[in-house]
């Protein structure tokens, strides 16, 4: 779908794949299956404010990433594919453990804001959310924060800014999350969410990165 320039070099994609970003497609992917087979996990493991906060459900906020809608493709298919295409080189330039924490903590962050609103929204009181869209976004931003100025060949052929090809792709996620589950305003508080917490995220991981090159000069993959 794209490949990444420089005015020495073209690569397809972002490379070998890196672990947390296999375990999470395995995760991901394994579990949309699973939900295919047994459809009443989108009730007991997807986002509802009611049932966390009548029920107890406080597991939700942590599983509900890992649901997507199981009606069609699209869904998944381009959260998996940002989360290849942009998570690898975060991976590579933050470390595993670093880039496993920064996407559990956008991806439950855009849970609480859900239920920060559930309790001023009938609307999203009510909702069902699924996806690892507030993760994906958080990623998104990240990455573009990283590399805002570099080449991406949009399908092979047109030459576009890395900051605005995030803003496709972000669009493309977005519109493609419509019409499942938690569709509507339960998905624009994941982009909110993940938009609230990138600035820190990625102001910590600078620093970590800066100091982990300066000890040794070289990123280690925790």
């Amino acid at each position: 779908m794209a490949r990444y320039g420089s005015s020495s070099s073209y690569q397809l994609g972002p490379g070998a794949i890196t672990p947390a970003v296999k375990a999470l497609l395995i995760a991901n992917v394994g579990v949309w299956l699973v939900n295919l087979i047994v459809p009443a996990l989108t009730l007991r493991l997807g986002l509802s404010p009611q049932d966390v906060f009548t029920g107890f459900a406080f597991w939700q906020p942590f599983t509900y990433m890992f649901l997507h809608d199981t009606r069609g493709f699209s869904h998944i298919l381009f959260n998996m594919l940002a989360l290849w295409m942009f998570g690898t080189e975060l991976e590579r330039l933050w470390g595993t453990r670093f880039f496993f924490k920064y996407y559990m903590v956008t991806g439950v962050g855009a849970a609480v804001t859900t239920l920060l609103l559930a309790l001023v929204s009938n609307g999203v009181y009510y909702s069902l959310t699924v996806g690892a869209s507030g993760a994906i976004y958080g990623l998104l931003l990240a990455w573009a924060m990283f590399f805002p100025h570099r080449t991406i060949y949009f399908y092979f052929l047109f030459p576009i800014p890395a900051r605005v090809f995030v803003m496709i792709i972000g669009a493309i996620a977005f519109l493609s999350s419509f019409g499942g589950p938690g569709s509507g305003i339960a998905h624009i508080t994941a982009a909110g969410a993940a938009g609230g917490q990138v600035a820190a995220a990625c102001n910590e991981a600078q620093h970590g990165h800066e100091g982990r090159q300066g000890k040794g000069g070289r990123t280690r993959h925790g």
